[in-house]
C-alpha cells in the first residue's frame, strides 16, 4: 500500500448505506448542513454572480467579498451536490442551477427557498459568518469559541470524551492490524484524549507500552479507564501542550484528529517535532476527518466546513497534502488507507 492511492484496511468505510460506522450517525444528525450550504449560495448571490460565467475561487471571493479559509470548500461542497461545475480552478453554474436557480429564468425555485428556509427557522448566520469574516460560531477577539468551553463542563466534557472513544474504537480497530506490532515495543499517543486508543493497542498487544500526551486534568479520567481496562501497568498519562512541551519519544508516535484544528505553520511544526520523538527504524501514524484528494467527496467536505464553523483555526486538508508535510518531516511515507469515522490514515517511516 502506498501514498500514491488511498487502500482499504479490511474493507471501504464510504460513508454511505449502513449505520454501523459512528461518523455515519453523526452526518445523519449533521444533514441540515446540506441545506445551510445551499441556503448560504443564495443569501450570497453566488448563482446569480456567476450567471454564465466560469470564475476561479479568488475571483469568486472577490465579487462576493468572502474570506478565503472556507471559500474553497463551500464551493466544492455545491460542487459535489451537483449545483456548480469544478471545471480545473474555474466553477460555472451547473445545469440545474442555471435551469432553477437564476431569478430570471421560469423555473427559479430559489425565492420559494429562501422563504420556506425562513418559515423553519434555519440558522444561517453561522456558516454566511464563517464565509465572510472567517471567523468560528461566536468567536471572541482573543479567538476562543464556546466549543472550547466544554473542557470546562464536567458533563459536557464526559459527552465529548465519550464520542472521541467511539471514533478511536472503530479506528483503532484498524490501526491494531495495519502495522506489524511486533516489531515495536513503545508508542505514544500525542492528544489521546483519556487514552482509549492507547488502552486498545495495549490490550491487543501485550509487549507494548504506552504513554498519552493530552490536556493537563484528564489524569483521573485516564486512570479510571486504563484501570478498568486491565491495562494500567503499561500505560501512562502526560499533561502538557504538544507544541511547548517535548513529546514522549518512542517507536511509534500517533497523531490522531490533531492536525485539523491548526493552520498550516502549526501543522508543520507538529509533524516535525512528532518525526524527531520517533525512534531510528519506528514510524509516525496520521489520522484525521481528511478531505478526497479529488475533492469531492461531500460528507468529507461538509463536515470541514462543520468543523471550521466551531474551532477558530480548523481547515481541511488532504491525504496529498498530509503526505507532503510528512516527507518534508523527513519521513517516507508508506501507507495511504481509509479508516472508520470518515478518517484517512497515513503511515510514514524514519530511517534507520
Amino acid at each position: 500500500m502506498t501514498a500514491d492511492g488511498i487502500a482499504a484496511a479490511g474493507r471501504e468505510f464510504p460513508g454511505g448505506g449502513g449505520l454501523d460506522d459512528p461518523f455515519d450517525v453523526m452526518m445523519l444528525g449533521w444533514s441540515f448542513m446540506r441545506s445551510r450550504v445551499v441556503s448560504a449560495a443564495l443569501e450570497l448571490g453566488l448563482f446569480t454572480r456567476l450567471g454564465e460565467q466560469a470564475l476561479t475561487e479568488p475571483e469568486i471571493r472577490a465579487r462576493l467579498e468572502l474570506h478565503p479559509r472556507a471559500c474553497r470548500e463551500f464551493l466544492d461542497a455545491l460542487a459535489a451536490f451537483g449545483l456548480l461545475v469544478r471545471d480545473g480552478d474555474r466553477y460555472r453554474n451547473s445545469p440545474a442551477a442555471v435551469r432553477y436557480l437564476l431569478p430570471d429564468v421560469p423555473g427559479y425555485v430559489g425565492g420559494f427557498l429562501g422563504t420556506t428556509t425562513e418559515l423553519l427557522g434555519q440558522d444561517q448566520a453561522p456558516l454566511t459568518g464563517l464565509l465572510r469574516s472567517g471567523n468560528a460560531r461566536g468567536q471572541n477577539q482573543g479567538g476562543e469559541v464556546p466549543f472550547t468551553r466544554i473542557f470546562a463542563d464536567p458533563v459536557r466534557l464526559e459527552f465529548f470524551l465519550g464520542a472521541m472513544d467511539s471514533f478511536s474504537t472503530a479506528i483503532g480497530a484498524e490501526l491494531v492490524k495495519a502495522l506489524d506490532w511486533a516489531q515495536f515495543s513503545t508508542f505514544s499517543d500525542i492528544g489521546g484524549g483519556r487514552g482509549n486508543l492507547a488502552a486498545l493497542l495495549a490490550g491487543a498487544y501485550p509487549h507494548l507500552s504506552g504513554t498519552v500526551l493530552d490536556r493537563p486534568g484528564f489524569d483521573p479520567l485516564f486512570d479510571r479507564l486504563v484501570e478498568d481496562r486491565g491495562v494500567a501497568g503499561r500505560l501512562r498519562y502526560v499533561g502538557g501542550d504538544f507544541f511547548t512541551d517535548e513529546l514522549p519519544p518512542a517507536d511509534v508516535l500517533i497523531l490522531g484528529g490533531v492536525l485539523h484544528d491548526w493552520p498550516g505553520e502549526r501543522r508543520t511544526l507538529l509533524l516535525s517535532k512528532a518525526a524527531a520523538a520517533v525512534s531510528p527504524g519506528g514510524a509516525l501514524v496520521v489520522y484525521d476527518t481528511m478531505l478526497d484528494d479529488d475533492r469531492s467527496r461531500t460528507d468529507s467536505l461538509v463536515l470541514s466546513l462543520i468543523m471550521m464553523m466551531q474551532s477558530a483555526q480548523a481547515t481541511g486538508f488532504t491525504p496529498r497534502q498530509c503526505a507532503g508535510w510528512l516527507t518534508d518531516a523527513g519521513l517516507e511515507v508508506t501507507a495511504t488507507l481509509r479508516v472508520p469515522a470518515h478518517n484517512t490514515a497515513l503511515i510514514a517511516r524514519k530511517p534507520g
